[in-house]
């Protein structure tokens, strides 16, 4: 599915269209709509973990969230190693979709806010063995 991106992925400013796919219950795919590079491996950060923020006004208005808006979803990028356990988390700059008007948005949230989110976090203190 296809999605306009109304707030940038950092240091992708150029990017205005972006196309996501589902690989499973945990992991998905965000391509450029019109090239191949950049390419995104996503995570939902609920199968790991206890994870919530507030998404900014300003992305609310954006991205038309309000209080009849059912389906959103909420990604972050991962940074992919041979080794999966390797593989670290952005818990920092997640990704917010509105599946009602296909638009998407980067949020930046304030680490003075949500301390408990690392730009790095590695996928293994979520996983034991090998769940994944």
């Amino acid at each position: 599915m296809e999605f306009e991106v109304k707030s940038p992925i950092l240091g992708f400013e150029n990017i205005t269209k972006m196309k996501l796919e589902k690989i499973d219950d945990i992991f998905m795919k965000l391509t450029n709509s019109s090239s191949s590079s950049p390419a995104f491996t996503l995570v939902n950060p609920f199968v790991l973990c206890e994870y919530s923020f507030e998404i900014p006004t300003a992305i609310q208005v954006l991205l038309d969230i309000n209080e009849k808006s059912k389906n959103i979803l909420i990604a972050n990028i991962m940074v992919v190693y041979k080794e999966i356990k390797d593989s670290t988390i952005n818990f920092i700059a997640p990704l917010v979709f509105n599946f009602d008007n296909h638009t998407m948005a980067q949020v930046v949230l304030d680490i003075t806010k949500y301390p408990q989110y690392n730009i790095a976090e590695p996928i293994s203190n979520f996983i034991k063995g090998n769940e994944l």
